[in-house]
């Protein structure tokens, strides 16, 4: 019988992608200096949080160097420090940072995954890669069942998203930028926390807060779940 746990065993088994299985254990052997004394995961990473989550977070793929190290989604790298700590201020995390799986991070009322389970090469997974996994998300909604709203991280996991949800066609991606899907389910867009976006002044501190305290709002009202799409 499928259950979530289940999902997470095959996702972390998952050898679908060559390229991508090629590149994670690549870097988990050769590893950065910084970390050379850890034991990296270098095993494609599953989603993490609350089983009774009505918010969902979809972030893009693990970093080489972060979840494809700690094996915690958005943990151990500079773009987590930013979800993590937009978690905390809106109540959804039990603290406001996340550097390996054993930290005792807890979330509440929120579940965190991406489009794309393992680390890709300078962080570029292929349209096919993103496709490959779509089942996992898939059956992770369904487990989950009382999603009502999720935050696209970028535009990549806004397609992914969306993709899965049959909706075309589909609003231009924007920061901020509702859109409701036949279910009923709200996806919330914001920029990635990236060091891209976020060492730029793209995305601020006060940007990223703003989406998850809307966030809260969106799932404190009635609507239906996403895995009822």
């Amino acid at each position: 019988m499928d259950s979530l746990e289940q999902v997470h065993r095959e996702i972390i088994e998952c050898r679908k992608c060559p390229r991508l299985v090629a590149w994670r254990e690549e870097v988990a052997s050769v590893k950065r200096a910084a970390f050379r004394d850890w034991q990296y995961w270098g095993r494609p990473v599953p989603g993490f949080g609350d089983p009774d989550a009505k918010l969902l977070v979809l972030g893009l793929a693990p970093a080489a160097h972060g979840g494809n190290r700690t094996g915690r989604v958005f943990t151990g790298d500079r773009s987590g420090d930013w979800l993590y700590r937009a978690l905390h201020r809106a109540g959804y995390s039990s603290q406001p940072t996340s550097h390996h799986r054993h930290d005792g991070l807890r979330l509440t009322g929120a579940y965190v995954t991406a489009a794309v389970r393992c680390a890709p090469p300078h962080n570029r997974p292929a349209p096919t890669e993103r496709r490959n996994c779509l089942p996992y998300l898939e059956r992770e909604l369904r487990h989950l069942g009382d999603v009502r709203v999720v935050v696209s991280l970028g535009s990549f996991a806004y397609n992914a998203i969306m993709e899965l949800a049959g909706v075309r066609p589909r609003p231009p991606f924007g920061h901020g930028v509702q859109a409701r899907l036949p279910s009923g389910c709200t996806v919330l867009c914001s920029y990635h926390p990236s060091q891209q976006n976020t060492f730029t002044g793209r995305l601020t501190e006060e940007m990223f807060s703003a989406v998850f305290q809307r966030a809260r709002e969106l799932a404190g009202g009635e609507g239906a779940s996403l895995a009822e799409a």
